[in-house]
């Protein structure tokens, strides 16, 4: 009997022992790796825009592994889904950073999503690189941003409408999603307009909510106002899945670029796999990157993305785009794992540090650089006209990468405020 319960002790003695080495190995395994958090819809009504951005930073943390990975260890990518459920961002956000540790996001389109997110961000000293153009009017510590500002794509859009080359509008629809950023930008380009000599009058604003799909008043409306005269151009802040129903009744109506040009902000090369392109060839966009861009880096972005669809085995794998907040992504990626190099931590306050000034050839063909201060990428500026196989061919460019302005110009009290965040 006692050798029977010596045995006994000795097996639990022996599994103890066993799993204590296990878990040791598994803390040793953790440790050698650096948590990054994805924080993008997947399902919802931004998940046709999102998911692109998903499979980008998964393609880039795999591109750093296979190149020996951060201070030496893998990233471990953390994928959530807050389904374009704006409150759900902040839970799912919390939830990163809490439970688990991840040292980074790339994450949020909407401006609303990014809203909900920043007090956990701030709250926990958290570190999130948004990808995205938005409306400005923000400068946040925990947040880098490197979309566009509007100085960055939304002013330069609305001066190229008014241009000769552009067709001279003087008249504009102000279209857009009803929430935070297409709000803004448009309180922006009004103030524009106005310095412009651009009449009240002259102006139509009009918004949808999310996941709207019926345009065939909101089209009426622009075709009524286009016929009062003066040549009218629409400037187009509709976000997600509600851009195919409108691309598509745009050209049911038939309203074609030569007689009232469409640029859109949230448009680029995913949203347009959607639809029939044939119509709206010669309509446009304002982005920092076109996938037709002809250069070696981007060629390099361009075969790396299709290769990693193939292998991952995405829908239409064979027919993918890249566009632009797929390049902001990538941009970001890279620069914040230089900037851990450089902190040799992955400490927020110290990554922050490291980040002033960084660049990286990126895929437009020029160089990014972080801003020194203000969170935000100098960028070069594109427009671009939609063709029919909906690719873009670039009809105006900025000499080269323009720095963002945060605090608009046009809004009243911006001049007094610092181009850099706050207790930084």
């Amino acid at each position: 009997m006692s050798t029977r319960r010596n045995f006994i002790k000795a097996t639990v003695l022996s599994a103890a022992v066993a799993s204590i080495g296990m878990a040791s190995s598994f803390a040793a395994h953790a440790a050698d790796t650096i948590k990054v958090g994805i924080l993008h819809s997947l399902s919802g009504t931004m998940a046709i825009s999102e998911t692109a951005l998903k499979e980008t930073a998964l393609m880039t943390i795999d591109e750093i592994n296979k190149a020996g990975g951060v201070m030496g260890k893998k990233l471990e990518p953390v994928v959530v889904d807050p389904a374009s459920n704006w409150p759900l961002f902040a839970e799912k956000a919390r939830q990163l950073l809490t439970k688990d540790k991840v040292a980074v996001t790339f994450g949020c389109w909407t401006s609303v999503s990014r809203k909900s997110v920043l007090p956990v961000y701030k709250e926990l000293n958290g570190l999130l690189f948004y990808p995205v153009q938005y409306e400005g009017e923000e400068l946040e510590k925990n947040v880098f941003y490197t979309g566009a500002a509007p100085n960055q794509q939304a002013i330069p859009a609305v001066e190229y409408l008014m241009s000769k080359d552009g067709g001279e509008a003087r008249r504009f629809v102000l279209l857009g999603t009803d929430y935070v950023y297409p709000r803004t930008t448009n309180k922006i380009l009004r103030a524009f307009l106005k310095s412009k000599g651009v009449a009240d009058a002259d102006i139509m604003e009009d918004y949808t909510p999310f996941g709207h799909s019926d345009y065939q008043t909101i089209i009426a409306k622009i075709k009524k106002f286009a016929s009062e005269g003066k040549k009218t151009a629409v400037v187009s802040t509709i976000n997600g899945d509600s851009n195919v129903p409108f691309y598509k009744e745009l050209g049911n109506a038939g309203l074609k670029a030569t007689d009232v040009p469409v640029v859109a902000f949230s448009v680029g090369e995913e949203e347009l796999r959607g639809v029939d392109a044939k119509p709206l060839v010669g309509h446009l966009a304002s982005w920092n990157y076109f996938m037709s861009l002809k250069n070696p880096e981007n060629a390099k972005f361009t075969k790396m993305y299709k290769d990693w669809a193939k292998k991952q085995k995405l829908p239409n794998a064979d027919k993918v785009v890249t566009n632009d907040p797929m390049e902001a992504t990538y941009i970001g990626i890279h620069m914040w794992a230089q900037a851990v190099e450089k902190a040799k931590s992955t400490d927020t306050d110290k990554v922050i540090a490291a980040m002033a000034g960084q660049s990286f050839k990126a895929p437009s063909g020029f160089v990014a650089k972080m801003d020194e201060k203000n969170h935000h990428l100098h960028k070069p500026v594109f427009i671009g006209e939609v063709k029919a196989d909906g690719q873009f061919n670039v009809v105006w460019k900025t000499p080269g990468p323009v720095k963002a302005a945060p605090w608009s110009p046009y809004i009243a009290g911006n001049d007094k405020k610092k181009d850099e965040p706050e207790g930084k």
